[in-house]
């Protein structure tokens, strides 16, 4: 490196420069503002996290015999993600004896030398460590990597969760005293009061079994109280009914806290626990079903100005389960449009034992079951624009939001190529468009409007935003199928992503009925963004044979203001 040019030295640290200051934590403690999560400078922060299991017998973070512990750290980062929801047993806090238990005893009594050997070799200064010292040292590896960290209460007594009889279910059942659960959230958010990367406590995971609304508001409050007495830096996040899939009962009534700004909702979303019939049913109408009720039962929060953390959802990371996949797409699809905070279940590839079966693989893993590489590379690729904020407090553009176009099977967004050509490309490199009341989808910078061609052509650019085939509207259930009528023939078609990313119209499919059709290529979604516009077309890129026949919508979209003067002006 002595003989490289100081130019190309800069050249090869830029790179490291902006991935580390990306990676950094935001100016903390994090508050609510309306439906927003921000951080201490008022700016959005969106929560894109991991689920890391810890909950389960061995009282220990799932992995650690697998791979060292800063590793795995560095792993959640490498992927992107800048928060991981850990999950922890009631016990853990409680009970003296567990929280004291070595680990190497913890998983020696539970059968396992293959897991103490593997400690061993990956994270020996852990081995003999109190089991909630092992917990608070996985707490601070993440914070070494800028990782936020939420404290997520999963079940009182070790083990798997969930099912409607383990005794975990709901205040009075077996193993949930109130009074224990709410000495255990007093104790752990005590102990995390001056760690700074620890930035929310999720109350109680997944209640399950009784429905008695009452008991939800006495204990829900009280526990918010004491979490907020204990730790008042820390957001509180607040579960629903039947296994957190609802919190419709907040509609007539909302909870009352003696603070205000820390107060967050949390709700599962699955393909399996959605009432979805995604396997058997066209997909756009079990979508379009499934949205409307995820509506009713917690989205509507977002609109009454409350934040909602989907804190779990997840699918057969396999790629193999077609029911899954569809589902997957279409919780994409809102949680681009509703610019939804989120917790993927889960980041563990493998567990040390679960529900008795040892070295459980788990199919639903960002990890594979090694925990040495991705289960599944393109997910996390696919995921990658919605890990920053599109809206919200502090974007560039929070005053003046425009529109995206998303393609939720790829996770990409429309860019224009040419006045000839669109495709996709990254969403941070999206172009500013405005779905007008007249279904025109115009150029912001340029005021030149989408238009289609034919049938198996590339949709273009144009200047006539009056004609047919200027005007976009939403098809089917889903709401995802952006389509128009050819202006010579009447015929109506879809946009299209072709395999090689290229954006055509095509004779819309799978609208209804089939629910062997896939439309997933014809799915998109047109969803507002607040953030910085990458560099616009100037106007002299407009085309020479037209500028001046654009319509009156197009000429108000060009921006900034003196090319809308200069086109004018030219166009006397």
């Amino acid at each position: 490196m002595a003989s490289s040019s100081p130019l190309l030295l800069l050249l090869l640290l830029l790179p490291l420069a902006a991935a580390t200051a990306t990676a950094s934590l935001p100016p903390l403690p994090l508050s609510t503002a309306s439906r927003w999560v921000v951080g201490a400078d008022g700016r959005r922060v969106k929560l894109a996290c991991a689920n890391w299991a810890s909950h389960l017998e061995p009282v220990a973070a799932e992995g650690l015999s697998r791979r060292g512990l800063g590793d795995i750290a560095a792993r959640v980062a490498a992927m992107g993600l800048n928060c991981v929801r850990l999950t922890w047993p009631t016990y853990l806090a409680t009970n003296a004896t567990l929280a004291n238990l070595p680990l190497r005893a913890s998983l020696e009594r539970l059968g396992m030398p293959e897991s103490v050997a593997g400690v061993r070799v990956n994270n020996p200064g852990l081995l003999d460590l109190p089991l909630i010292d092992v917990f608070q040292e996985v707490v601070s590896a993440l914070a070494k990597n800028n990782i936020m960290v939420i404290l997520d209460n999963q079940m009182t007594t070790p083990g798997w969760c969930c099912s409607e009889n383990d005794g975990n279910g709901f205040f009075g059942d077996k193993y949930f005293g109130p009074e224990e659960w709410l000495k255990g959230l007093s104790a752990m958010a005590t102990m995390f009061r001056n760690t700074k990367n620890v930035v929310g406590m999720s109350l109680r995971n997944e209640l399950r079994g009784s429905k008695n609304v009452s008991l939800w508001f006495r204990y829900m409050q009280l526990g918010a109280e004491v979490v907020h007495a204990a730790n008042p830096g820390v957001l509180v996040i607040l579960s629903g009914l039947n296994f957190d899939n609802t919190l419709d009962f907040l509609v007539p009534n909302q909870i009352q806290l003696t603070f205000t700004g820390k107060l967050v909702f949390e709700q599962h979303w699955y393909g399996f626990s959605d009432d979805g019939n995604w396997g058997s049913q066209n997909q756009n109408d079990a979508c379009g079903m499934v949205v409307d009720s995820i509506k009713k039962k917690g989205l509507f929060l977002l609109q009454q100005g409350w934040p909602l953390f989907f804190s779990e959802f997840g699918f057969d990371m396999s790629g193999t389960h077609v029911a899954d996949n569809r589902y997957l797409t279409c919780f994409l699809t809102v949680a681009a449009e509703m610019d939804l905070d989120w917790a993927i279940w889960a980041l563990q590839g493998s567990y040390y034992i679960r529900e008795g079966t040892l070295a459980y693989d788990e199919s639903y893993g960002l990890l594979s079951w090694d925990w040495c590489t991705a289960r599944n590379p393109s997910f996390i690729k696919r995921i990658n624009a919605l890990q920053s904020p599109f809206q919200g407090p502090g974007l560039p553009n929070s005053q003046q939001p425009y529109n995206v176009i998303f393609h939720p099977l790829s996770g990409l967004c429309v860019l224009v190529k040419s006045s000839e050509a669109l495709e996709l490309g990254p969403c941070d490199k999206s172009n500013a468009w405005n779905y007008t009341k007249g279904y025109e989808l115009i150029l912001k910078q340029t005021g030149q409007c989408l238009q289609a061609k034919s049938v198996g052509e590339n949709a273009k650019l144009g200047t006539s935003c009056s004609k047919s085939s200027s005007k976009w509207k939403l098809l089917s259930n889903s709401g995802m199928h952006v389509s128009t009528e050819l202006t010579n023939n009447g015929t109506r078609v879809c946009l299209e992503a072709s395999p090689d990313g290229n954006i055509t119209t095509n004779q819309c499919k799978c609208l209804t009925v089939d629910p062997n059709c896939n439309p997933e290529s014809q799915w998109f979604k047109i969803i507002l963004s607040s953030k910085h516009i990458p560099g616009g077309t100037s106007i002299l890129q407009l085309p020479s044979h037209g500028p001046c026949r654009l319509s009156r919508a197009g000429l108000k979209e060009i921006k900034p203001a003196h090319l809308r003067t200069q086109l004018l002006l030219a166009c006397r």
